[in-house]
């Protein structure tokens, strides 16, 4: 019997330690890669394939304006083997960690330094941030193809062994906005009215831009900028003068104040989604780039009115 009791207590023992083991944190392997925004972040993990471990520094749902990085996010840039970020308009934030990080293998990627840049023309002039550098230049696809440039080249750079996977990768992506770019133009090409008016932050500029629409922001280039009572009155003006049915608003962003404006000018409201990041339901389902930009497109389309093609 007093076997018994040993022979227990030992195994109980073995048991314990091993969950204690079991607590350290084996290396991943592979390529890791750490990425700022989604559209980084769905660029990367398809540009990958299986060979490099993609996440995204940004939690779900959380404005990239605003996001300040908690220690341990940095810890896991340090040991990453690339870090992937949009540019220092987008993310200042992202230059202040890149300094603060000690590391030899550690390469870092701006992927958007090839990018065509426009400033947020079109605002009032008693805006600070109205007039600055638009940072939203994925939202041109021509932009989002060298942006792909850029980030394979880091993938390359890298981890040369897996290259012409990444290079494959890549190509296909690039045909993928290739094509999304020609049913942006063929479908917007058709659309009754071509102002696109939103009640929220100046994000869409690049889109409007790229497809010759006239697009109208409440606030400036940061999430939180307060219009103006003045901004707010000529906005409902411009709806009710301009015929239009829809007044826009952001994904992820409260629309509030849209549906308000819009209440008071008698239209509906539609939602355009920025990209910047997504909801927490959107990244368990695994949504792309691309589901994204086709349900803007089915939103602009109704909210223009376009005519089918």
């Amino acid at each position: 019997m007093r076997i018994s009791v040993v022979v227990i207590f030992m195994v109980y023992c073995a048991l314990f330690l091993s969950g204690c083991k079991k607590t350290e944190v084996a290396p991943v392997p592979g390529l890791q890669v750490v990425t700022t925004l989604f559209p980084l972040y769905d660029f990367a993990r398809t540009i990958a394939g299986d060979k490099a471990q993609v996440t995204m520094l940004l939690p779900p749902g959380v404005e990239p304006h605003t996001f300040e990085p908690k220690p341990e996010e940095m810890i896991r840039i340090g040991r990453a083997g690339l870090f992937i970020y949009t540019s220092k308009y987008m993310e200042p934030w992202a230059e202040k960690i890149i300094s603060g990080i000690e590391s030899k293998t550690l390469r870092v990627v701006n992927a958007g330094e090839r990018a065509s840049y426009r400033t947020a023309s079109g605002q009032d002039e008693h805006s600070h941030d109205r007039k600055g550098m638009d940072p939203h230049i994925w939202l041109d696809f021509s932009n989002a193809s060298l942006m792909v440039d850029t980030i394979l080249a880091g993938f390359v750079a890298a981890d040369p062994g897996n290259g012409t996977l990444y290079r494959q990768n890549a190509e296909a992506l690039k045909v993928q906005l290739a094509a999304l770019d020609q049913r942006y133009r063929s479908s917007l090409s058709t659309c009754s009215t071509r102002k696109l008016l939103h009640g929220g932050h100046y994000t869409f500029g690049y889109l409007a831009g790229r497809y010759n629409l006239d697009y109208y922001a409440l606030s400036g280039l940061s999430s939180d900028a307060e219009p103006s009572a003045e901004r707010m009155i000529a906005l409902v003006r411009e709806i009710k003068t301009s015929g239009i049915r829809y007044l826009f608003a952001e994904e992820l962003l409260s629309p509030r104040l849209t549906e308000t404006l819009a209440k008071e000018a008698g239209v509906g409201v539609l939602m355009l989604h920025g990209a910047h990041n997504v909801s927490r339901d959107d990244l368990s389902r695994s949504v792309s780039f691309f589901d994204l930009m086709e349900r803007n497109l089915e939103q602009l389309q109704k909210g223009l009115s376009c005519r089918a093609k």
